[in-house]
């Protein structure tokens, strides 16, 4: 019988093995999507995607290995795959060559973000924060007294402070494209009518998705028109090499959608938990009798909870659609709490079949 030692130095070398196939995988997968590139084909196939989750599965089955199991494997590998070719692609044709960029608030989260993704596509970034220098990037901490003769401005501050500077570049009139990626649009509308009575060429985007994304697929970008069509082609292009889903939306429509795609999203959780912080019940406790419906909702509620508050507020309180969506929350809590405490199965049956009749209308999520 073999020591326990001799196994598992058996099964360090075979962990070994499985990162150098993993590798020669991902140096196929780089190949392949030149090849694709070249020949002008998107970078994603679901189909072929769905082909290789097939054969994990029924791989994995036939060698006495959950089927859930080697289905995940892949769909990390897959992922992986896409990551890397798309950043491939987004190096090859980018459209930052000789060019240079300003992100405004570029030490923040988000303006890590986009001067690393700039930099992919040969921009040469500089970044403008008063709080902090971003290692790697010449700084300017004066947006008043620094230069502002950039190619391209991307202002990545919080929404308050974004309606302020982009007045004071309207009084500047840089030449370059600008842009900021605020979650909200109407407290902006001021600092877009300066920048297009200086003639400036102005549009507005809003990622929907955070910093620490490394993959755009799956990903919606919206992109709202303020009135410059040459600016918004621009960020059109700018994002084109990636895999994100370009939405386009009026002002409107975005501080609408925003109020329940964020603000009633945002409140449900900050809700839930401050309940449970109120319940007086042990949180280790909970979490050991814990149920999959409770422990999903706890992982988005605990992501919620570690976000930013100042921002979460301005996202609530700058947004004039957001009343309605709090009054639907509260409404909806009361319809669940009047059900249960009057005994009332029907009408909470009414509820549920509700909520999944509206569920229902959703695509069908992609492989």
């Amino acid at each position: 019988m073999k020591e326990l030692d001799e196994l598992r130095r058996e099964l360090s070398s075979l962990d070994v093995e499985l990162l150098e196939l993993v590798a020669r995988r991902q140096k196929l997968v780089a190949e392949i999507g030149r090849v694709k590139s070249t020949a002008g084909l998107g970078t994603r196939d679901y189909a072929r995607e769905k082909d290789v989750l097939g054969l994990a599965r029924r791989t994995a089955g036939r060698l006495g290995v959950d089927p859930d199991v080697g289905e995940e494997i892949f769909r990390i590998l897959i992922r992986t795959s896409l990551a890397t070719q798309e950043q491939d692609k987004v190096a090859t044709f980018g459209k930052g060559n000789g060019k240079r960029a300003l992100v405004v608030g570029g030490a923040g989260q988000m303006g890590r973000w986009f001067a690393r993704f700039l930099a992919s596509q040969g921009y040469e970034v500089e970044i403008c924060d008063i709080r902090q220098e971003l290692p790697g990037y010449p700084n300017q901490p004066d947006l008043e007294q620094g230069r502002l003769d950039q190619d391209l401005i991307v202002v990545t501050t919080p929404i308050a402070e974004t309606a302020e500077i982009l007045k004071l570049l309207g009084r500047h009139r840089p030449r370059g494209v600008i842009f900021d990626i605020s979650s909200l649009k109407g407290p902006l509308v001021d600092g877009f009518r300066v920048l297009r009575e200086a003639g400036c060429r102005v549009t507005s985007v809003h990622p929907m998705f955070g910093p620490d994304t490394e993959l755009l697929s799956g990903h919606n970008l919206v992109i709202v028109d303020v009135g410059v069509p040459e600016a918004t082609r621009f960020v059109r292009e700018l994002f084109s090499p990636t895999m994100a889903d370009q939405v386009e939306m009026s002002l409107e429509e975005h501080d609408r959608a925003m109020a329940y795609v964020l603000g009633l999203s945002h409140a449900m959780n900050i809700a839930f938990f401050k309940a449970l912080a109120d319940s007086g019940e042990d949180a280790k406790e909970l979490a050991r009798l814990s149920s999959s419906t409770f422990d999903a909702q706890l992982d988005v509620a605990s992501h919620v909870a570690r976000e930013n508050p100042y921002l979460y507020f301005e996202v609530q309180t700058l947004n004039a659609h957001s009343p309605r969506a709090l009054v639907a929350l509260l409404n909806a809590v009361t319809q669940v709490a009047a059900r249960v405490l009057d005994g009332d199965e029907q009408g909470f049956v009414e509820l549920m079949e509700q909520g999944k009749a509206f569920l229902a209308q959703r695509p069908e999520d992609r492989p």
